[in-house]
């Protein structure tokens, strides 16, 4: 391509360390769209003549076929899915094939195909998202009444009910989704035009490329146009996040599925077992998608490292911006849809949940809430409570076990009612308030996140 300035050809390692075919062939269907609405606006500006323009777009459709029937002659010397398109397009249709790149570079072009790429799989993960909500929220609805012990500092705390846990990755999910269609206005701009940074001499239409290809608005400087990568990095961003929530489930799911909890019992297409162990089912999948979220955060951070120290406008370190996204695009997608398949068939253990509620005095909010509402200080019931709990530890039994002589001991505000309030059932029953862990509370999380569903998809994910 550079021949007119270069007089030896480029050293065979040095074209081999510098190519990108092996990587932004992944944009090659992106590109041949980018191109023919390229195409159509030089028509539409005269810049071509409406027969040159329609033997290119002709031509540009050939060669998607191709690509997708696996037929394309993928050149690795051509350096890049730029040049190879260019030349094939060129074999086709001779030498008006060279008129495609009037008033663009392939630093605007890279740059338009990196967006539509990164906007069809953010697309994609949100689908993904809202599958695996309707799930959580499925499986939210079937244990409404199921009460297990709720958590901090991973030491019993309170009971709470399994829907409610459950609805907590809802909202954490949700959030997800909405970060995506933010993020999306920012990438679905269009950066053709700007050419290789300042701007070009050609009466060009961004506006209408921009229209022809879905994308919501078109760059404002050119500069920043072929050198910006923030949407790449809101992209790592977004799947950073939606790793880390999956993985704060994994690992969950990893410790009920230990039979010292014994809360959940693995479906066997997600676990594995021992080559000497025979009795080992092994949380394997939530495992590796805890430990693969440790890369989409290095990917992050690879890219914020690259970038920091960039000036402008476009350098070719940016070549370097496209296997992070790629490698987290493929983890967070398959994440999603294998952790929503895993959801779907978890076994929750009732009864062993319903056992731990008993191991660790999770009624002794109850009790210092009730002596609160019989005139004593907060402050002062806590201090009972928390005698009371230290005495019934020391006898070797539960709260709800102690004789009602033995709660006078330590206030004789104590009465029969006490009972009714330590029991786990009504413990969760009572606290409907907003957001909270009773069942009409739930009930109201769930309607209310279904019809949030319902607007995101239709009626239909």
């Amino acid at each position: 391509m550079w021949k007119g300035r270069f007089k030896a050809d480029i050293d065979e390692l040095v074209l081999e360390y510098t190519a990108s075919i092996d990587v932004d062939r992944e944009f090659a269907i992106f590109d041949i769209k980018g191109s023919i609405a390229h195409a159509k606006m030089l028509i539409k500006q005269g810049i071509l003549t409406k027969e040159e323009g329609k033997k290119i777009i002709e031509g540009l459709k050939d060669i998607f076929k191709e690509i997708e029937n696996g037929e394309f002659p993928w050149r690795w010397e051509l350096e890049d899915v730029h040049l190879n398109i260019e030349m094939r397009l060129t074999e086709l249709i001779g030498d008006i094939g060279k008129k495609l790149h009037t008033a663009r570079s392939r630093n605007d072009q890279v740059a338009l195909d990196f967006r539509l790429f990164v906007s069809s799989r953010l697309k994609f993960w949100k689908t993904a998202l809202l599958r695996l909500i309707e799930v959580f929220l499925k499986r939210a609805q079937e244990n409404i009444d199921v009460i297990m012990p709720g958590f901090t500092h991973l030491q019993p705390a309170q009971p709470i009910s399994l829907a409610h846990h459950l609805l907590a990755y809802v909202q954490m999910f949700k959030r997800d989704v909405e970060r995506i269609e933010d993020f999306l206005k920012r990438v679905e701009i269009s950066p053709l035009g700007a050419a290789a940074l300042a701007g070009t001499t050609y009466p060009i239409d961004p506006e209408f490329v921009g229209r022809e290809l879905g994308l919501g608005g078109v760059f404002e400087n050119s500069m920043d146009a072929v050198s910006d990568r923030d949407f790449v990095l809101e992209g790592l961003f977004a799947g950073s996040i939606i790793m880390m929530h999956l993985s704060r489930f994994c690992e969950e799911i990893i410790m009920w599925a230990n039979p010292n909890f014994g809360f959940v019992l693995l479906p066997d297409e997600f676990a594995t077992g021992s080559s000497i162990m025979p009795q080992k089912k092994n949380p394997d999948v939530a495992e590796l998608m805890r430990g693969k979220t440790s890369r989409t955060f290095g990917n992050l951070i690879t890219l914020l490292s690259l970038m920091k120290a960039l000036p402008l406008a476009y350098n070719r370190d940016m070549q370097e911006d496209k296997p992070p996204f790629l490698d987290t695009d493929k983890i967070v997608s398959m994440s999603v849809v294998i952790m929503t398949k895993m959801l779907e068939k978890i076994e929750f253990n009732i009864e062993n949940m319903n056992k731990a509620l008993n191991k660790g005095y999770l009624n002794a909010t109850e009790l210092a809430d009730y002596l609160v509402l019989k005139g004593i200080p907060f402050r002062e019931a806590h201090h009972i409570t928390g005698s009371l709990v230290a005495y019934a530890e020391q006898k070797h039994r539960y709260l709800e076990e102690l004789k009602i002589d033995e709660f006078k001991e330590f206030s004789p505000l104590i009465e029969e009612d006490v009972y009714e309030v330590l029991d786990y059932k009504n413990a969760v029953s009572r606290r409907n308030a907003l957001g909270g862990t009773g069942m009409e509370s739930i009930k109201r999380q769930i309607k209310e996140n279904i019809n949030w569903l319902d607007k995101k998809t239709g009626g239909s994910v």
